[in-house]
């Protein structure tokens, strides 16, 4: 399924966050949501990168949610523009705050942005999905080799994250890291 398609079907569909269509893009780390995001901005779409406001390597679950919803998500449903502070990989910290403009199409992306908590507001859930050795290589050729440990705990903690809320089940559409549709 091509970006255009599925940014059309997301544009053809009535506003759940406000005026505002959501789109979670979520699958396992190294599986290419960054790229379709990429791609469905070129169609018109904001791309907010969870990867973004995790808070390090163990930020899957905690305050990501609860931040990401009352600095982003509750804005918006109001009508107003979101804030939120973007994580510094390289400091461990938090740093500046980033700005999100009252969006046609807000597309989340990362893992963990199709939580059971986003049901009520996404027009769309996408997950994408590849094998795990690719998705691995990819993760060290972009964080290092050294990253192999951080890596292996988080490829452990989304796996346990996916199947509590059941994502891929619950998921709209899913696609392979080549972007074709999968059942």
């Amino acid at each position: 399924m091509t970006a255009a398609e599925l940014a059309a079907r997301v544009l053809a569909s009535r506003p759940r966050l406000g005026r505002v269509r959501l789109v979670a893009v979520d699958g396992p780390a190294g599986s290419g949501k960054t790229t379709l995001a990429a791609a469905l901005a070129d169609h018109g779409a904001t791309v907010l990168h969870l990867d973004d406001l995790y808070e390090g390597w163990t930020g899957l679950d905690g305050s990501l949610w609860p931040r990401l919803s009352a600095q982003v998500l509750e804005p918006l449903r109001r009508g107003l523009p979101g804030r939120y502070q973007r994580y510094d990989w390289g400091t461990e910290a938090f740093a500046e705050w980033v700005d999100v403009p009252v969006p046609d199409l807000l597309v989340v992306e990362g893992c963990g942005s199709a939580r059971r908590s986003v049901d009520p507001l996404a027009v769309l859930r996408i997950w994408v999905e590849a094998p795990a050795a690719l998705r691995l290589e990819r993760g060290l050729a972009r964080d290092g080799v050294d990253a192999r440990e951080h890596w292996v705990t988080w490829m452990a903690d989304e796996a346990a994250h996916f199947e509590r809320e059941r994502t891929r089940e619950r998921a709209d559409v899913r696609l392979d890291a080549f972007g074709a549709r999968i059942p």
